[in-house]
C-alpha cells in the first residue's frame, strides 16, 4: 500500500501542488475585509531598562503579555478557517454547510481599529506599579503589511522600589501575640521588591495561620500594609503591617467548640420529625432509628469539644466521613453562642454536622461492548447488587455476576471464529476502620483506612485450546494519606487455578515449552502485594502534574516454610498443589504539560520485572507482562510483541488461536509519548509514538531471541498514529490507528502502512 501511494505521490504531483495553492485561495480571507479596516494580526511587547542591572522577571513579563488585547483571529497550518467561516456565513444565502462551521468554529473578525493602545499602555503602567516599578516609560507603534497589521509596545522601566525592613505595629492584645508568632514563617524578606501580589500572599498566610489558631471571624482584610519612604534617599521603604481601626471584636478573639451534634441520617424530608440521640464521648449523636452506630462513627470526627476552631481540623473530618461511601452529602455548620464582649479572652461555638445517606440497596447493570486488538470482539454483561452500611458500622459490601463472550473475526487461518467464553463471580466487604488482632493507632488525619475483604470464581472456556476455573482470595487495607498519595497493602492472597479439557494443539504447544506450561501447572498463589501511587492529574491548577505508581509482589516464601518435601521433579507442594515462587514490580511514570485546557503533551515510561525462584522456573501465566494493544505499544496486537526478537512462525499459526498465548515475558519495557488537541465540541484528537517489548531473563528453546540481551534497546517495537476521542464529561470512547516503524526482529526502520491497527477501548490510554 506505501509503495502505491509513493506512485500516486509521484505522478500528480502537480495536481497535488496545484489543488494544495487552490485550498490555500479558497482558505483566504483577504477578499471579504472592508477597505477601511485592517485585519490585526497580534502585538508583541519590548521591555528595556536603563542598566543591565535592572531585569524584569519572567513571570510579570508573561503577565504584561496576557494584557496584550483584544486576542487576533486563530490560525491553522497558515489559514484563518474560522474566520473564513464565519465571513462566508454571513453572505445573502450562506447554505447549510457554512452555517453549521461558522456554528461550531465561526470566529469574528478582530480588526486594528478594535485595539485600544491607550488604554492597554494603562494596564501595562499599572501592572508594573504594583509590582514596585515607578515612572515607567510606555509607548507603541502600528506595522501595516497590505490587509493586516500589528502593534509593538515598548516599555523603558527603571529601578524597582525594595524593603528595607517590615516589622508588625502591634499592642498587648492576644490578636497581635497570634500575628507575631506568624512572622517567622513570612513571605516577605529584606530586600524583596515592593510587589502587592507578594502582600496579597502574606496576608491570606496569616489569615491561614490565625484561623488555625481559633479565630474563626478573622479575615485577611483586617490586615492593612503602610510603607514609608522618608526614611531613604534611595528607592527603599519600610514596610509595616497592622490591623485596621475598623476590626471588629468578633475578629479579635478565638473560639472554642462548645458542643459538637452529629445528624447521622439527615434529610430534608425527616428534618422535623423527633429523632433520637445518643451521647458517645462528649457529642450528641441524632438520628431516626438506629442507622450508624455512634461508636463506629465517632472515630471518622477529629472534631472535640473545648477544641479551638481549626478549618483543617474541620476539612479532614468532612473528607474522612465522605470517603466512608455512606454518605451523598457532608456538611459541617458553625453557630455562635452569643457575640463576645470586651475584656473575653474566648468565644463558643456550637458544631453541627450533617449527613445525608446515600441508598442502602442499589443494583447496577453495565453491558459492554469489547473490541480487542487482536479481532476478539463480543458483549459482555455485569450485573452488581451493593448493600451500603450492612452492619450499621459503614461497611459496604457488593457482589458482581459478570458474563462476557468473545469471537475472533478476520482472523487469519485457524483463528478465525475462535471463541472465548467467561463466567465470574466476585465479591467485596470493605470494613471502614482496621481489622487486626491488636488496637492500633497509626494517626492518619487525612482518611481513615479501609479493611477490604474479597473473594471471587472464575470460569474461562477458550475454544479449542482449554478451560479453566479460578478461585481467588484477599485480605488487606487501603488508604489514601493526603490528596495525592494512595496505599494499597495486600498482606494475604490467594490464588487457585485449574486448568481442564486442553487441546490436542495446546497440549503439543505446552509440551513444545516447558516454561509455558510450568507457568499453567503451578495452580497455588500466595503472596503480599503492596502498591503506592501518587497522582496530581486530577489537579486541574497544575500546569504540568505528574502521575508515578509503583507496585511490588513476592509470593510463595511463607509456603516454603510449611511445605513437604519436593517431589520427583524438584518441586513442592501444599496439600498435593504445586504452588508458585515469584517475586515482581514495575513502574509507571507519567508527566503532562498542559499548554491550556485543551491542548496537552502526555509522556509515560514504564519498567517492570518479574523474578521466579525456588519452586517456579517460569513466572505464573497470569503474572507475566505482555505488550501491544490499546494501552501499550498500539501499532501492534495485543500480546503480539515480542518477547525480544522472537517472531511467530507458521507452525504457531497452525495452532490457531494459541498462537498469542506464548507472547509473554519477565521484563517489559515501553515509552509512549502523546499530543492531545481539541477538534470540535466533544471531539479530542491525538498524534502519538509508542515503543516497548518485553524480555526473558531466562532462555527459552521454544521462543528463540526472547532472551534479554546488552542490545534490548534496538529490539523495541515502535508504532506511530493518530486518535479521535469522544469525550462527553470524562466518559471517553477512543479510536486510535497507528502503524509500526520498527519491528523488533528487522534491523530497519520503515512506516509500514500494509496492515496499520485499529484500537478501539474507553478511556484515555495512560
Amino acid at each position: 500500500m506505501k509503495q502505491v501511494i509513493d506512485n500516486i505521490i509521484k505522478s500528480h504531483k502537480q495536481l497535488l501542488m496545484l489543488l494544495f495553492a487552490g485550498c490555500l485561495f479558497s482558505c483566504s480571507v483577504k477578499s471579504y475585509i472592508p477597505e477601511d479596516e485592517l485585519l490585526y494580526t497580534g502585538a508583541e511587547i519590548q521591555v528595556n531598562s536603563q542598566s543591565d542591572s535592572i531585569e524584569l522577571p519572567r513571570a510579570i513579563k508573561d503577565e504584561l503579555e496576557e494584557l496584550l488585547r483584544p486576542v487576533p483571529n486563530s490560525k491553522f497550518l497558515g489559514m484563518r478557517l474560522g474566520l473564513r467561516s464565519y465571513y462566508r456565513a454571513q453572505r445573502e444565502d450562506p447554505g447549510f454547510i457554512n452555517k453549521f462551521f461558522n456554528k461550531k468554529i465561526g470566529e469574528e473578525p478582530v480588526y486594528l481599529s478594535d485595539v485600544d493602545r491607550q488604554k492597554t499602555e494603562e494596564l501595562i503602567n499599572n501592572r508594573l506599579e504594583n509590582r514596585g516599578f515607578y515612572r515607567n516609560l510606555v509607548g507603541s507603534g502600528s506595522e501595516i503589511k497590505k490587509y493586516t497589521a500589528s502593534v509593538d509596545y515598548t516599555v523603558q522601566i527603571n529601578e524597582p522600589y525594595r524593603i528595607a525592613n517590615y516589622s508588625l505595629l502591634q499592642d498587648s492584645t492576644l490578636v497581635f501575640k497570634h500575628i507575631a508568632q506568624s512572622l517567622p514563617n513570612s513571605l516577605i524578606s529584606t530586600g524583596d521588591r515592593f510587589d502587592l501580589d507578594l502582600f496579597k500572599n502574606e496576608r491570606e498566610r496569616i489569615d491561614t495561620y490565625m484561623k488555625s489558631k481559633g479565630f474563626y471571624n478573622f479575615n485577611d482584610d483586617f490586615l492593612l500594609f503602610e510603607a514609608d519612604t522618608n526614611q531613604y534617599k534611595g528607592k527603599k521603604l519600610d514596610l509595616y503591617l497592622k490591623l485596621k481601626e475598623e476590626t471588629p471584636l468578633a475578629s479579635k478573639v478565638p473560639y472554642k467548640l462548645n458542643s459538637i451534634k452529629v445528624h447521622a441520617n439527615y434529610s430534608v424530608d425527616t428534618e422535623s420529625q423527633l429523632a433520637d440521640s445518643v451521647q458517645y464521648k462528649g457529642i450528641t449523636y441524632i438520628q431516626h432509628g438506629d442507622f450508624f452506630k455512634p461508636e463506629r462513627l465517632a472515630p471518622f470526627i477529629l472534631l472535640e469539644t473545648g477544641q479551638y476552631y481549626n478549618p483543617i481540623t474541620s476539612k479532614f473530618t468532612s473528607n474522612r466521613l465522605s470517603k466512608i461511601g455512606v454518605y451523598k452529602y457532608t456538611s459541617i455548620r458553625y453557630d455562635q453562642v452569643k457575640p463576645p464582649i470586651e475584656g473575653d479572652s474566648v468565644a463558643l461555638l456550637d458544631a453541627s454536622i450533617f449527613l445525608s445517606p446515600l441508598n442502602k440497596h442499589a443494583l447496577r447493570a453495565e453491558l459492554q461492548a469489547n473490541s480487542k486488538s487482536n479481532n476478539f470482539v463480543g458483549p459482555a454483561l455485569a450485573l452488581t447488587y451493593t448493600n451500603r452500611n450492612l452492619f450499621k458500622g459503614g461497611e459496604i459490601f457488593s457482589t458482581t455476576a459478570r458474563f462476557g463472550f468473545e469471537q475472533q473475526i478476520g482472523g487469519e487461518g485457524d483463528n478465525s471464529g475462535a471463541r472465548s467464553l467467561q463466567l465470574g463471580l466476585k465479591t467485596d466487604l470493605i470494613f471502614p476502620r482496621i481489622l487486626f488482632p491488636l488496637k492500633l493507632d497509626l494517626g492518619f488525619d487525612y482518611e481513615v483506612p479501609k479493611t477490604k475483604i474479597s473473594t471471587a470464581i472464575e470460569y474461562l472456556n477458550r475454544q479449542d485450546l482449554y478451560r479453566s476455573i479460578s478461585l481467588l482470595a484477599g485480605f488487606g487495607y487501603t488508604w489514601n494519606a493526603n490528596e495525592y498519595v494512595y496505599h494499597e497493602l495486600i498482606p494475604i492472597s490467594f490464588n487457585y487455578s485449574s486448568l481442564s479439557n486442553t487441546s490436542e494443539a495446546f497440549e503439543e504447544l505446552l509440551a513444545e515449552n516447558p516454561y509455558l506450561r510450568n507457568s499453567f501447572e503451578q495452580k497455588f498463589i500466595a503472596g503480599l502485594n503492596y502498591s503506592f501511587v501518587y497522582n496530581e492529574v486530577n489537579d486541574l491548577q497544575k500546569r504540568s502534574p505528574i502521575y508515578f505508581a509503583a507496585n511490588f509482589e513476592i509470593a510463595g516464601n511463607a509456603l516454603s516454610l510449611i511445605s513437604g518435601s519436593a517431589n520427583e521433579n524438584g518441586t513442592e507442594s501444599i496439600l498435593g498443589m504445586e504452588y508458585a515462587q515469584y517475586i515482581r514490580t514495575d513502574i509507571d511514570f507519567r508527566y503532562q504539560y498542559r499548554f491550556d485546557d485543551q491542548q496537552a503533551l502526555v509522556a509515560r515510561l514504564f519498567g517492570g520485572i518479574g523474578y521466579a525462584y525456588g519452586n517456579s522456573i517460569s513466572m505464573p501465566y497470569s503474572k507475566q507482562y505482555y505488550s501491544g494493544g490499546p494501552f501499550s505499544v498500539r501499532a501492534f496486537r495485543i500480546r503480539a510483541l515480542g518477547p525480544g526478537t522472537y517472531q511467530p512462525n507458521a507452525d504457531n499459526q497452525e495452532l490457531g488461536s494459541a498462537s498469542y498465548i506464548d507472547q509473554t515475558g519477565d521484563i517489559r519495557l515501553e515509552a509512549n509519548l502523546e499530543y492531545r488537541f481539541p477538534i470540535m465540541s466533544f471531539v479530542k484528537g491525538a498524534l502519538f509514538a509508542d515503543a516497548g517489548n518485553v524480555w526473558l531473563l531466562k532462555q527459552n528453546p521454544a521462543l528463540i531471541g526472547g532472551e534479554i540481551s546488552s542490545g534490548f534497546m534496538k529490539e523495541l517495537g515502535v508504532g506511530v498514529g493518530a486518535g479521535v476521542r469522544v469525550d462527553v464529561q470524562g466518559f471517553v470512547i477512543r479510536f486510535d490507528l497507528a502503524a509500526p516503524i520498527h519491528k523488533p526482529y528487522q534491523d530497519h526502520y520503515d512506516l509500514d502502512l500494509s496492515k496499520p491497527i485499529l484500537n478501539f477501548a474507553f478511556g484515555y490510554p495512560f
